[in-house]
């Protein structure tokens, strides 16, 4: 797991070596345990490495006669790759090392055969010509950004490393703030700062001396389909997952360091402890993350799930005066902006997590794949009994209306191009906005902030495979989302009680708000980027009511951006807590 950066320039062009020592140094968190640097001809790789496996051995580039590899990444099928070249080619035990010789063997298709989290840079320079290829996973578990130049292409794991190497700017893109206000993340390959786009989940980009020539993707839901018996039994689904869920958990459970597990009461991350357990991990430490205000706490229920597998379990308490002291820092880790407030209690655990461990699993992905939001639920209904699709409204409701519906166009654009509707209309839209700009970036980047992988087990090509193509009876059965993979923790731990009624992790931000209202209100409101929004007296009624249910959200999205355009926009450092953060001059 790492943080990658690099060059592709133009002939005449050289790689700028103070700009990629920038670029190097913006994303030293991501990889504190080593640097690695390599320049071929019109090319430069930069590596900063969080050694996870072959710690001795696996620094990187891999080098391989005139290729060169760095990734972020872990690839869980490394063994079977491995079978397919003679042993003595490979130089370490790096599962990051077999995808060069895929690259060199396959051609710019290598990632079919990947199975993995991975945001990948392979650069083969002959003849005086370099062929760059750029590579993400087709979840986009895994972050890759690039900018255009005047001498050609830069890419990073963050945008702000990007900024910091000079290029792309800091100005917020127009249609991108709509866009963030009304579903709390932007769409698509734009991101919020102009000159900066990602790479699309499962996308590959050829360049060549500097010029993107091609590109191609992997859709994950596509390769996942496949005929199922018409007549599938219960017992037959439930062990078709039960196959599933072993092989993936135990792929994810391969490091050479340290794990643990994000427990949240849940099942989604019920099922990966387990299904741990199962597979005999033991004594595994895992995170709770608990509020001073509000009602909904299941971290009693959590710790006794821990308890009845013997787990090293631990329970956070977060404090009104640690959000407000370290707020600052875990907005300013969100460059590409997405405001969910589930961000505070990730970062916090992360923190806390990083002293006895590396890598950290979490259940990112169990909604979308088996159908646990409501709103899949309401998809399903006639109009007249309720129904409707997701994102019909935004976080303000009409308050944009003077620019239309702009904010949804990247939802309609994508809407359009999946081409099916219902419940897999509406999962297939999660899986490729949702999920990898709002919650796999949320993971990816409070967790790295404290130099922690991340690893999603139920987001596993062989979980889709498995799943994916099930009727919906499977995914929505008796008023419950997600009944398979609650029928299956019912049989393999019992205790997580997968049919009883949950709270949910709900973080009562809209509670901390209200009781700061008159610090915030008017601090938030006088804010240039919130001005030209929103008049300061509105700003400050909603914050005097922020516990209402719909208010909280609204008050949270705009302190969220607020403080995220001080810090990436307009240079504040975040040395301060949110009063100090939010009132500095420049």
């Amino acid at each position: 797991m790492c943080g990658i950066a690099g060059l592709s320039c133009l002939p005449g062009h050289h790689p700028d070596q103070q700009a990629l020592e920038r670029m190097s140094q913006a994303i030293f968190h991501r990889g504190p345990d080593g640097e690695g640097r390599l320049d071929l001809g019109g090319a430069a790789l930069r590596h900063r490495r969080l050694s996870i496996v072959d710690i001795a051995g696996g620094a990187q580039p891999f080098r391989l006669g005139a290729a060169a590899l760095i990734a972020n990444g872990e690839i869980y099928n490394d063994p079977a790759i491995r079978r397919r070249f003679p042993q003595n080619c490979f130089q370490t035990q790096s599962d990051c090392e077999p995808p060069l010789h895929l690259w060199l063997h396959d051609g710019v298709g290598y990632t079919h055969e990947l199975r993995g989290m991975y945001a990948i840079a392979i650069v083969e320079n002959e003849h005086g010509r370099h062929e760059m290829v750029l590579s993400r996973d087709p979840f986009g578990i895994k972050p890759l950004y690039i900018a255009a130049y005047e001498g050609g292409i830069a890419f990073a794991s963050e945008p702000q490393a990007l900024l910091a190497g000079g290029f792309g700017k800091r100005s917020v893109r127009d249609g991108a703030r709509d866009e963030l206000m009304q579903l709390q993340f932007t769409t698509g390959q734009d991101i919020i700062f102009d000159g900066i786009r990602r790479l699309l989940p499962g996308e590959t980009l050829r360049i060549v001396d500097g010029r993107i020539v091609e590109s191609r993707r992997r859709h994950v839901l596509h390769e996942a389909r496949e005929t199922i018996p018409a007549r599938l039994t219960d017992e037959q689904a439930l062990a078709r997952l039960d196959i599933a869920l072993l092989d993936s958990v135990s792929a994810h459970l391969r490091a050479d360091v340290p794990l643990g597990l994000f427990l949240s009461g849940g099942i989604d991350s019920s099922v990966i402890l387990a299904a741990a357990h199962r597979l005999g991990l033991p004594h595994p430490r895992t995170w709770t993350a608990r509020f001073d205000a509000g009602k909904a706490d299941e971290s009693a229920d959590a710790a006794a799930l821990a308890a009845s597998v013997g787990a090293k379990h631990h329970v956070l308490t977060v404090t009104e005066d640690m959000v407000w002291r370290d707020l600052p820092s875990i907005v300013a880790c969100m460059d590409d902006p997405a405001a969910d407030y589930a961000v505070i209690p990730t970062w916090l655990l992360a923190r806390e997590a990083r002293k006895d461990v590396t890598v950290i699993l979490s259940g990112e992905g169990g909604d979308e794949l088996f159908a646990g939001y409501g709103r899949y639920r309401r998809v399903m209904k006639p109009w007249w009994k309720g129904g409707r699709a997701p994102y019909r409204s935004g976080t303000f409701g009409k308050r944009f209306a003077e620019h239309g519906r702009q904010w949804r166009r990247g939802i309609a654009t994508t809407e359009l191009a999946l081409g099916v509707s219902g419940l897999e209309g509406a999962q297939a839209l999660d899986i490729a906005e949702w999920l990898p700009n709002d919650l796999l970036l949320k993971l990816d980047r409070c967790l790295m902030a404290h130099s922690v992988e991340g690893r999603t087990p139920l987001l596993d090509p062989v979980v889709a495979k498995a799943i994916w193509p099930l009727p919906e009876h499977f995914k929505v059965r008796d008023g419950y989302g997600k009944w398979l993979l609650r029928r299956w923790l019912q049989d393999a731990l019992p205790q997580a009680r997968p049919f009883a009624p949950k709270q949910g992790f709900t973080v009562p931000v809209g509670l901390w708000i209200e009781k700061q209202a008159h610090r915030l209100g008017p601090l938030v409101a006088r804010q240039p980027c919130i001005r030209a929004m929103i008049p300061a007296a509105d700003v400050e009624h909603l914050f005097a009511r922020a516990s209402q249910r719909g208010v909280a959200r609204q008050a949270w999205t705009l302190l969220f951006f607020a403080l995220w355009h001080r810090h990436h926009i307009e240079g504040v450092p975040v040395d301060g807590d949110t009063f100090e953060t939010l009132s500095r001059a420049l």
